[in-house]
């Protein structure tokens, strides 16, 4: 009987692992609250400068976020130094108020297209920050402390075209 159990969870754990994945961190944010002037940020190195690769933003909500879609300002800077900025905007839940996303229970992790087929075009170091831009519609300021991301990370997967 163990030896069922230890080759179904080798079976299970084969299955899921990503060969393409090249990179993959989260942060935690404090107490599940994203303040906007809190970027996340990430460095990363030692990626193949002649590869594709599809680049990911992932973020865990719980309940306690208020809202069905999420607004990022995104920072992407090359060892060059060259700065590529976005605003980017996610669906985290449908109309009827499910949540988009996998997970059990309170936590949804959502993997959110952020550069698809990108080529990293110099060794050294680059630099990913990432910041919400939140704001209730007509209000100039954008909303101080964001309720319910607890966590947010980036993947990069070698890219299969």
């Amino acid at each position: 009987m163990a030896r069922v159990l230890l080759a179904l969870a080798l079976a299970v754990g084969l299955v899921s692992c990503n060969d393409n994945l090249v990179k993959s961190e989260f942060q935690a944010t404090k107490g599940g609250v994203w303040n906007k002037t809190d970027s996340i940020q990430f460095s990363f190195s030692e990626i193949d400068t002649m590869q594709r690769h599809n680049m990911f933003i992932t973020v865990r909500n719980d309940a306690t976020f208020p809202y069905n879609n999420l607004f990022l300002i995104t920072e992407l800077e090359f060892p060059s130094g060259e700065t590529v900025k976005d605003t980017l905007e996610y669906e985290m839940a449908l109309p009827d108020g499910s949540w988009l996303g996998k997970g059990y229970g309170s936590i949804k992790e959502n993997k959110l297209w952020y550069k698809e087929n990108i080529v990293f075009p110099s060794s050294g170091v680059y630099n990913l920050r990432v910041w919400h831009a939140m704001r209730k519609n007509g209000s100039v300021n954008g909303i101080e402390d964001l309720k319910g991301i607890t966590d947010v990370g980036f993947e990069i997967e070698k890219s299969n075209e």
